[in-house]
Parts: structure tokens; C-alpha cells; sequence
């Protein structure tokens, strides 16, 4: 390779430099106590065949901290893998007539391929796959441990049934009530699931999230929301002319005495019994059935229902009240019975005000409140004072609380009780591209685990897909098999594993992924925690919390130490794009990518529209959104890598906002990236035409004329910024932009420099940008890194280290006003003392012309920064 080489060529420079680390294999890695661990991860990516840019951000900013914390000196792990199994594999086992297994595997390669040019240092000797029989295999395994503890239970539970394709729909393939791809009409059907006890976790998982101090306050928010605890009574009715009761959950026991019907669900007992006799009850529950039951969409839906004819009795009053099916009770939350206080709750006084059910005021607002309850246009839902409550009038809210829940208590009609939003968690999908549950299904009716030594239950792969229904599912050699205990005929479970199970623990099984005889060994305890995590907000509930819980099952059963997954989390804001489209003479809107688009401008320069470039044709600006198909405004990386290289889009994205915020994508943006990325180049090359020079820190330690020091200075001042922005802030773009600055220094005193102190320090201030870049921009770092002289690897080389005595200033610009008005500049010694400042101040010319004649009130010397004289007159 020459000394110098004029022209930056990034293919040439990338391929060189990722040749050099595959060869040396400087990213794998083994446990070393003697030093520093250091575990990063970014979420792990589905295989759909082809990155996307919010990948490249979200894996850019892992990689960044990871190459930064080696170069500290630190035994980094950063691991890859896929998140293999899932619904987009049938889907598109469908569309393309291909087995999910196959399309997957190929998926993987060209995906790991895109990777791998993006320059990302992993450690690909630990790749995994979720969907390969040596992964799912532990996860099988501790699901029957899990069976063991009493863990696991199966109870039968809703879900969106497709009666044509006799299969399970997610909600997002509920479209208008009917199936996605058979246009059935969808049904509510009960049928056997597998669920884990995460609710025996609950008050755990929420007491740790205080133990997460770098975590984002948003997310633990979020989880203890998911969380829900709450203190409430637990409290019964009687039925009516009957021997039978219902159990009944609230936090409001303030407001009991404003129950005025009670609200049940479509499935609830006495709804069934109800519609034994009553055919507008059955149908109204059959209606029910073809309706999604998501909580989130419970808020928003029309509030129906209809009255059983069964009456519950008031426990204090003993009044009778109506008991209602309603729409927005969930059989699957608490005990799918709610007792109704129209005045006091919106939607139950929304339901009153449409079926005109009784609505009675027993809350006021405390007094001094400026809020007034007024029942006939909306329910008063704050807390304030008991009235209409007999002998409970006028107590506020906790001596409500607690006497009601007394009394109830007295009356053996309830008892106090935490209760928890938490659900435990659903793990089986009635789905073919999943890891295969690990039961067996007795004849008598009965479940047991299958024998360890049988494990793995491996999913067959050679299967024909279309649809309709799992495959395995009609796959007799899959599913027949024999009792463990009897030998007696029995069938295997066809149900397979919710993908949040491989989600939940796959960070761990990277510390010792190539050990066939155990889930986890000793290198577990080793790297774990991970710390630090990178992945969008959008997994902030399930993704984490299942994570949090399954690594506290991991814990109690000895195969971890810590009892949290992630030390530091980092969330990635997404990345956006504009949005370009038309409309044909059918009413059909299409949608094209930004660079298909000449944008058209007015004379003032206001973006009016634009057109196809090739055609011409008109198309509108339809804002800037997040990038997706469905818009068609994503940008394709590997285009971009093709373009400009794999650094000037990594720099981009490093730069263009901080991790945490949006991303808007420009091409602007890009070429100003490839652009500076040429000049650091081009600044390089002119210093090697004169001729490298070793650095005698001595000589630069001394003697220095002041555009010298000035240089020096702020060379040492930006790695100080530098490290501070990645190591503390992880603000990347403010990092970016200090290098800039200093390297906009740098190319004026080059222009002047002339003896070899100059030389010495523009190799000293070279070789620093060059440093701090290298976790942002590796592959270009590399190559200058060489070409500066350096016979080592900038990816293994030593982060620069601020001199603290260099950054010292002997001069500072002092600030003068008069009155708080700037009336001049002055730099002074930085040693210099008030009363000197002081008379420099008043001495200025800039300053006397606003003085003089006036009476001086008082002066303000604040050292190093300014002097302001306060006049009048």
C-alpha cells in the first residue's frame, strides 16, 4: 500500500479493513476475569431477507458503544442472532410456495451478509437461530422444569378463530371482524392454552424496576402500568332468589354505596345460565363471540348490552340490582364481574345514560375544590367526600376505604387484597412456525412432560404450507406417540411456543452458545448482566418484562446469579422518511420512494409538489413519516452502502439526531457525511505528502506559541468532550460535531504550518480525530490509522487520553457590558485578578463612550467570563 493514496475509495477501503478483522478474528472473544467485561446487545432482528435503516440505526449505535468500550481497554462481547420463528415465515411460506424453514435459512444468509458490510464488530463464532433444534431444545427443557415447580398450567382461554381456515388470527389479521385471508367472519372461541406464572413474579418484577437506575424513566413507567398493583377489597353478592354469589373486585370501595347494577361478562357463568332461556341473551352473546377482546380496544368500542333478569344483592344495603352482560367486561380480567357506580365511573355512566339505568351521587368534592359534579353530563370520577352513604357520610377517601372494607370484613361479605393488572402469560400458539411444546397429552385427558432424554421435540421441516390450519397438526408420524409412563398410545402437544418465549432468554444462551450438554454454564455468571441494551420503545412492555421474568426463573433455578437481564437500556428513537404519492382514476392510492422524486419548489423556495423522474408524472408530498412498505418510503441500505460506503451511512445516522430522538433521513444529510469523510481523508493525505512525524509529547509539552496552544488545547479538550458524549451522555452527534470543530482548527493552522513542532502537532491532532472516529466510521479509521504510521489495529488501539495540562487556557475573551448590553470583547491572561479586569473594562474604548459623563452604581466581574458596569444618569 502507498504512503498516500489521493483518492478515498470506500468499496476498496471497506473491504480491506473487514478482511483484516474476519482474518484476525479480533471480535470473538473468551472469558479473561483478569479484565473488564463488557456485554452489549442490540435486539435481535427477524430474518425478513433485508435490513431496513431502522436495523442499521439501531445496530450502528450497539456497535459504536461496543468498539468504543474495547478500545478502553475492556473484554467486550457483542453477540448477533435471529429471531427466527413467527408469523411472516407462513405468510410468506403462502405467497412464495416455499417451506417456512428454507425461506428462513436463506433469509438468514443474506441478511448476515448485509451485516457484516455494514462493518459491525460481532462475534459470529456465537451466532444462533431461534427456530434450530439446538436452541429450542433448552427452552423445551425449562419449560418441563417449569412443570415441575407448578409454573405451568393449561386452562382454556378467547381467542380470534378463523372457522374456514381453522386456524388462530393474531388481532392485527382480524380485519373488520373477519379473517385476513378467508374473509370468514372471525369467532371468539374457547379452547386450551399453556400459560406460565408470571403472576407470581408481579410484585418482584415491580419492586426491581427500582433497581434499574439506567433504565429510561419512560419504560419503567410503562412496566409498572403493565403491572398494575393495586389495593382493593375483594367483596360478594348474593344472587337473588338463588343459593349462588359472585365475587367482585374494586379499588373504590368509597363508592359501594352508589352500585347501582352489576356489569358481567359474555362468557360469565350466569350469562350462560341466562341464555339457556332467554334466545336474545344467546344471541346476544353469540354477537359477543365476533367481537376482538384486546383491553386496548376496549375504551374506544361501542358500550352494548343486555339484562339477564337475575338480580344481585347490594352487601350493605341489601337492595337488589340488576346484573348486565356488557361488551367491556373480560371474562379473562379478575373474576369478568364488575360492580357498576354510574356516577362515579364514565364508562358505566355512559352504559346507565344508553339502557337508562338508575345514576346516584354518593362522592362531593372536598371542599375548597374548585371541580362540581354534575351526573347528567358526566360521571364524577376524582375522589372527594362521601355523601348518600348512610353512616359513612362525610368521610373522605381512606377513611371511606378503610371503614367500608371493614364493615364488609365484620359482615364475612369481603376482604382486603392486593391485585395486580398482570396477567399470566398465554405462551402457546395454535401455529406451525414455532418451537414444538414439549407435552405429551395422555389418553385418560391428562398432560405430562416429555422425557428429558427425548428432547428435543423437533419441528418437522419439510412440510407443505398453504394456510389452512398447522401442518403438523395433520401430520399423524408428528403427532402420534406414547404415554412415558404406560406406553399406552397418546398424542403429542401441536400447540407451539408464543416467539416472546425464544425472545425471553437468547442474550443469555450467547455466553456459551456452543454447549450441547446444558442451557447455561458458568460463562453465564460471567458476562451477565448485559450491560448495556439497544432496542426500539416499542418493546418497552412485553419484550422486557417476559425478559425480566424469565431471567429471574433462570435465577431460581441456578442458572444465573443476577436478578436482572439489563443493566442500561438505550431506546432508539425511529427513523423517518418523506412520503411521496397519487391517486389513479380508480381512487387507488400509490406510494413512491423519496429518490423516484424530483421535488418542484416556488420562487421562494416553499416545496410545492413533484414528479415521477421517470415519467413526469405529478405526485404529492405527503408529509414525512415513519419509514415502512406500506408507504413505500424506506431507503434501502445496501444502496446506500453501494453509493457512499457503509461509514458515511453509519456517520449519518450517528450524526442526524440523538439515539434517543427521531431520525428524519436526507440525502442532504448523507452526501454532507461522505463529504467530511473525504475531507478528514484529503487532510491526511496532505499531511503524509510533507512526511509523517513521530511525536515527542516533551517538545509539545513546552514553548508553544499561542496558535500552537491553541491547537494543542482544543485537541485535548474535544477528546475530553468526546469521551464524555459517548461514555456518559451516549450523544453521539454532539461527539460527531466536537471532531468537526476541531478538525475545522486544524485545516487553518495546517494552511500555516512550517516547522516540525506544527508537523508534530498536526499528526498528534490527526491521529486523535482519527481515534475518536474510529467507533463511528471504523473502516476509514483503519486505513489512516496505517497510513499515520500505526502497524496495529485502531480497533484494538488504546482511546486517546485527555491531557489535562494541555487543555489549560492561558487566555480567556472576556465579555463587557454596560447595563447588560455587550459593548466589547477583550482577551486577558487567565490568571488575571478582578480589580485588573476591572480597569482593563473601564479602560476599553467601546465601554468609556457608554460611561462617560454617567454615575458608575456598581461594577459585576464574574472571573473569566464578564464585566458589567451598571450605570445611570
Amino acid at each position: 500500500m502507498s504512503t498516500t493514496e489521493q483518492q478515498y475509495d470506500p468499496a476498496v477501503v471497506e473491504r480491506d479493513a473487514q478482511q483484516r478483522w474476519r482474518q484476525e478474528k479480533i471480535f470473538e472473544v473468551t472469558e479473561d476475569p483478569a479484565k473488564e467485561k463488557y456485554y452489549c446487545l442490540s435486539m435481535f432482528p427477524y430474518p425478513s431477507g433485508k435490513l431496513h435503516m431502522g436495523h442499521v440505526r439501531n445496530y450502528t449505535i450497539g456497535d459504536v458503544i461496543s468498539r468504543y468500550h474495547r478500545m478502553l481497554g475492556k473484554n467486550v462481547l457483542q453477540p448477533i442472532g435471529w429471531d427466527a420463528f413467527g408469523l411472516p415465515a407462513e405468510n410468506a411460506a403462502m405467497k412464495n410456495k416455499v417451506a417456512p424453514a428454507a425461506w428462513t435459512e436463506e433469509n438468514i444468509k443474506d441478511m448476515e451478509g448485509q451485516l457484516k458490510k455494514l462493518g459491525f464488530a460481532y462475534d459470529w463464532s456465537r451466532e444462533l437461530a431461534t427456530c434450530r433444534p439446538d436452541y429450542y431444545r433448552w427452552e423445551q427443557w425449562m419449560f418441563t422444569k417449569l412443570m415441575e415447580k407448578g409454573l405451568v398450567y393449561k386452562k382454556n382461554s378467547v381467542v380470534n378463530w378463523d372457522p374456514v381456515d381453522q386456524t388462530v388470527l393474531a388481532n392485527e389479521q382480524v380485519i373488520d371482524g373477519r379473517g385476513w385471508r378467508s374473509g370468514a367472519l372471525v369467532e371468539q372461541k374457547e379452547i386450551p392454552q399453556w400459560f406460565l406464572k408470571i403472576t407470581d413474579y408481579a410484585q418482584e418484577l415491580l419492586d426491581s424496576l427500582d433497581n434499574l437506575p439506567s433504565w429510561p424513566e419512560q419504560v419503567k413507567t410503562m412496566q409498572r402500568n403493565w403491572i398494575g398493583r393495586s389495593e382493593g377489597i375483594n367483596l360478594t353478592f348474593d344472587i337473588a332468589d338463588s343459593d349462588e354469589q359472585m365475587a367482585v373486585y374494586t379499588t373504590r370501595p368509597d363508592t359501594l354505596m352508589g352500585v347501582t347494577y352489576v356489569a358481567v361478562a359474555a362468557q360469565h357463568p350466569l350469562a350462560l345460565k341466562a341464555a339457556q332461556t332467554q334466545q336474545e341473551v344467546a344471541q346476544f352473546i353469540d354477537d359477543c363471540s365476533h367481537t376482538k377482546v384486546a383491553e386496548a380496544e376496549m375504551a374506544t368500542m361501542e358500550k352494548k348490552g343486555i339484562a339477564t333478569g337475575f338480580y344481585a344483592i347490594h352487601p350493605l344495603t341489601g337492595k337488589k340490582v340488576p346484573v348486565w352482560i356488557a361488551n367491556f367486561v373480560l371474562m379473562d380480567y379478575g373474576s369478568g364481574a364488575v360492580m357498576a357506580v354510574p356516577g362515579h365511573d364514565q364508562r358505566d355512566w355512559e352504559f346507565a345514560q344508553k339502557y337508562q339505568l338508575e345514576i346516584l351521587q354518593v362522592i362531593e368534592p372536598e371542599e375548597g375544590v374548585e371541580e362540581t359534579a354534575d351526573l347528567s353530563k358526566a360521571a364524577f370520577t376524582e375522589k372527594g367526600r362521601l355523601i348518600n352513604s348512610a353512616e359513612f357520610d362525610g368521610l373522605d377517601f381512606q377513611a371511606a376505604f378503610d371503614a367500608i372494607a371493614d364493615k364488609l370484613i365484620t359482615l364475612n361479605k369481603g376482604e382486603r387484597c392486593v391485585n395486580f393488572r398482570l396477567r399470566d402469560w398465554g405462551v402457546s400458539r395454535q401455529r406451525y412456525w414455532g418451537a414444538p411444546i414439549p407435552v405429551i397429552n395422555k389418553a385418560n385427558g391428562e398432560s405430562v412432560a416429555v422425557p428429558e432424554a427425548d428432547l428435543p421435540v423437533v419441528l418437522p421441516v419439510d412440510v407443505s404450507f398453504d394456510g389452512s390450519g398447522s401442518p403438523i397438526k395433520k401430520m399423524p408420524e408428528f403427532y402420534q406417540t406414547t404415554d412415558p409412563e404406560t406406553g399406552e398410545p397418546a398424542e403429542r402437544e401441536t400447540d407451539t411456543f408464543d416467539t416472546f418465549m425464544e425472545s425471553s432468554w437468547y442474550y443469555a444462551r450467547y455466553t456459551g452458545s456452543d454447549n450441547n450438554q446444558s442451557m447455561l454454564d458458568d460463562r453465564a455468571n460471567y458476562w451477565l448482566p448485559v450491560d448495556q441494551y439497544v432496542g426500539g420503545i416499542e418493546h418497552a412492555i412485553l419484550h422486557l418484562l417476559y425478559s425480566r421474568f424469565y431471567h429471574k426463573l433462570m435465577r431460581d433455578f441456578g442458572l444465573v446469579e443476577s436478578d436482572e437481564p439489563f443493566k442500561n437500556l438505550l431506546t432508539q428513537g425511529m427513523v423517518l422518511a418523506e412520503c411521496w404519492s397519487n391517486t389513479d382514476a380508480s381512487g387507488a392510492i400509490h406510494w413512491y420512494p423519496p429518490d423516484e422524486v424530483e421535488k418542484i419548489y416556488d420562487e421562494k423556495g416553499k416545496l410545492t409538489g413533484g414528479k415521477l423522474i421517470s415519467s413526469g408524472e405529478a405526485v404529492e408530498f405527503g408529509g414525512v413519516q415513519k419509514m415502512s412498505k406500506s408507504k413505500n418510503n424506506g431507503i434501502d441500505p445496501q444502496s446506500m452502502i453501494d453509493k457512499f460506503g457503509a461509514d458515511t451511512i453509519r456517520l449519518f445516522v450517528m450524526f442526524a439526531s440523538p439515539p434517543d430522538q427521531t431520525l428524519e433521513w436526507s440525502d442532504a444529510g448523507v452526501e454532507g457525511a461522505f463529504r467530511f469523510l473525504k475531507r478528514v481523508w484529503t487532510l491526511v493525505q496532505k499531511h503524509l505528502a510533507n512526511g509523517k512525524t513521530a511525536i515527542d509529547t516533551d517538545r509539545l509539552s513546552d514553548n508553544l506559541s499561542p496558535v500552537q496552544a491553541d491547537l494543542r488545547r482544543k485537541v485535548h479538550q474535544t477528546i475530553a468532550k468526546v469521551t464524555e458524549d459517548i461514555h456518559q451522555r451516549h450523544t453521539f452527534n454532539t461527539a460527531i460535531a466536537a471532531v468537526m470543530e476541531m478538525l475545522n482548527l486544524l485545516t487553518r493552522f495546517q494552511e500555516q504550518a512550517q516547522d516540525e513542532v506544527d508537523s508534530m502537532l498536526v499528526q498528534e491532532a490527526l491521529e486523535s480525530a482519527v481515534l475518536l472516529l474510529c467507533p463511528i466510521v471504523p473502516h476509514i479509521s483503519e486505513r489512516l490509522w496505517q497510513q499515520l504510521g500505526h502497524d496495529d489495529l485502531c480497533s484494538t488501539a488504546n482511546w486517546p487520553k485527555a491531557d489535562t495540562k494541555a487543555m489549560v487556557e492561558n487566555e480567556r475573551l472576556i465579555v463587557l457590558q454596560v447595563n447588560g448590553k455587550l459593548r466589547g470583547r477583550v482577551k486577558v491572561a487567565a490568571d488575571i485578578n478582578k480589580d485588573e479586569l476591572q480597569q482593563l473594562a473601564m479602560e476599553d474604548d467601546g465601554v468609556k463612550r457608554h460611561i462617560d459623563g454617567k454615575t458608575i452604581r456598581k461594577v459585576i466581574v464574574v472571573p473569566g467570563k464578564l464585566v458589567n458596569i451598571v450605570v445611570s444618569g
